[in-house]
């Protein structure tokens, strides 16, 4: 058999979600999980709850400010080595809401490999701050180049991680949070502890950070305690930042 061709496809951005703003002032593109080699089609529940949860959030917190939550339909199903698929279509994802809004800043939001994906798509010159939810990192090779983190410079980043996650490895990605700190210090890391891939167990603590940092980094609201102290942490405090239990409660915004 002969090698068979990757199919020819288009990315595209789903609906916002919500009603959408009739002003839009800043957009998050949320980037969902997805697989380490696979050109098949993304299935349509492949979005998974977690992310919708994200968005609706998300929706809600900035509807007031006229932000657009839209999740990013990739292409493939699979990262593929060095096509970087999703990363591709974030970049794509980022240019699509430009050409729609004009020159808002955007969040990029991504969990698992979509995490992956904001990370390496950061660089993007519409994007202000990324999201990275238990990022699924490469296992570090000396024979390829580490995720490269100069482009972070200028974002305001953000990764959680469960320190029992046994799909993607904390531990990576608290490496490539240290090697961004060095180059851009508005960089935090927090630890989900106990928690899993799923973040199961601290949802409503991992949604509220989420939010509380996203309004942050594309509006300017006030940041929590614990994220203004994650940021001006040296390392690793600021990298191993525990995310309490109830984060959040507090943080009841008035409409």
């Amino acid at each position: 058999m002969g090698h068979q061709a990757t199919p020819v496809r288009t990315a595209r951005l789903g609906r916002a979600v919500g009603p959408e703003p009739t002003a839009v002032s800043a957009a998050v593109l949320l980037l969902p999980s997805g697989q380490e080699v696979s050109v098949r089609r993304p299935s349509p529940v492949w979005a998974t709850a977690f992310v919708r949860s994200l968005s609706r959030v998300l929706a809600r917190a900035g509807r007031a400010e006229g932000l657009a939550v839209h999740t990013v339909h990739y292409r493939y199903r699979g990262w593929n080595g060095s096509e970087a698929h999703p990363a591709a279509d974030a970049e794509w994802a980022a240019d699509e809401v430009v050409r729609r809004y004009g020159d808002v800043p955007v969040c990029l939001t991504g969990v698992d490999m979509g995490g992956r994906a904001a990370l390496r798509a950061a660089g993007h010159e519409a994007v202000n701050s990324v999201v990275a939810l238990a990022p699924q990192l490469p296992e570090e090779d000396v024979a390829a180049s580490p995720e490269p983190v100069k482009h972070l410079v200028g974002r305001r980043v953000l990764i959680a991680h469960g320190t029992n996650d046994e799909r993607t490895d904390p531990e990576l990605s608290f490496r490539l949070a240290a090697r961004a700190k060095k180059v851009n210090p508005q960089v935090c890391r927090f630890e989900v502890h106990s928690d899993g891939h799923g973040l199961h167990g601290h949802r409503q603590e991992v949604l509220h950070l989420a939010e509380d940092f996203v309004m942050g980094a594309l509006y300017g609201y006030p940041l929590s305690r614990p994220v203004e102290d994650a940021l001006a942490a040296p390392p690793p405090i600021g990298l191993r930042m525990p995310l309490a239990t109830g984060f959040g409660k507090s943080l009841r915004r008035s409409p």
